[in-house]
């Protein structure tokens, strides 16, 4: 069976398996360890940053599904998850099977249109990206234009979503309307609970992505810390 056989998939959960810059959980064995254990406990794929951290994990879990990106910044816009050709040719090359991008309207680095990026991405490596979205339009705009699944990843992260708490509910049902079927929806962002992660599936989303609720050891341990001081 695929890795990439939507009805596999619906109803799962996909975990997010990083870690901040300076952290020792950057560590990519590190990575690669937590990530198996999300697998072996249901998890039905995991969503990795950097080229080097999805090879540590496609070599220790060669059947896993991975969602790959890469974070990088550009002082000419605020585009940074997988911001350029560049970036998502070493993604894919590193191993991963969906190719996670900034889908937004907002400027890319170099002045590379978003358009051109899918289209290219179809042409010359055939692989299929996940869009990460702020909005209902934007995520239509970017299965329009190619763009295979859709994720609500960055909805209250920029400038017109700021005033905004993700995750992002209330763009799943008009969302799920909209799409095509075909196009698996992704609730990502803000999920800190099991009980979230149901209310995401119960209002359109066919997958859930966590990542700082299962796998922030960093951020979790430091709000732990905040609440006792406090």
């Amino acid at each position: 069976m695929s890795r990439l056989d939507l009805a596999a998939l619906r109803g799962g959960l996909i975990v997010s398996v990083q870690a901040p810059e300076g952290s020792p959980m950057r560590d990519p064995e590190v990575i690669a360890a937590m990530a198996e254990a999300s697998l072996n406990n249901g998890a039905v794929g995991v969503r990795l940053e950097s080229p080097e951290h999805i090879g540590a994990v496609r070599r220790r879990c060669p059947e896993a599904l991975i969602i790959g990106l890469w974070k990088r910044t550009f002082p000419d816009s605020e585009v940074y998850i997988t911001p350029r050709w560049q970036e998502i040719q070493a993604v894919w090359g590193a191993g991963a099977d969906v190719v996670a991008i900034d889908a937004t309207s907002r400027p890319r680095p170099d002045g590379e249109s978003l358009q051109a990026l899918v289209e290219r991405a179809d042409r010359e490596l055939k692989l299929p990206l996940m869009a990460d979205v702020d909005s209902v339009a934007n995520g239509l705009r970017a299965a329009q234009l190619g763009c295979r699944w859709v994720g609500t990843t960055l909805f209250g992260y920029t400038a017109e979503t700021a005033e905004a708490t993700p995750p992002g509910l209330e763009l799943l049902q008009p969302l799920r309307t909209q799409l095509p079927q075909a196009v698996p929806l992704i609730c990502e962002g803000g999920i800190a609970s099991a009980v979230m992660a149901r209310q995401a599936l119960e209002q359109g989303a066919d997958c859930v992505v966590v990542g700082t609720a299962i796998t922030g050891v960093d951020l979790q341990v430091a709000a732990y810390c905040r609440q006792i001081a406090s």
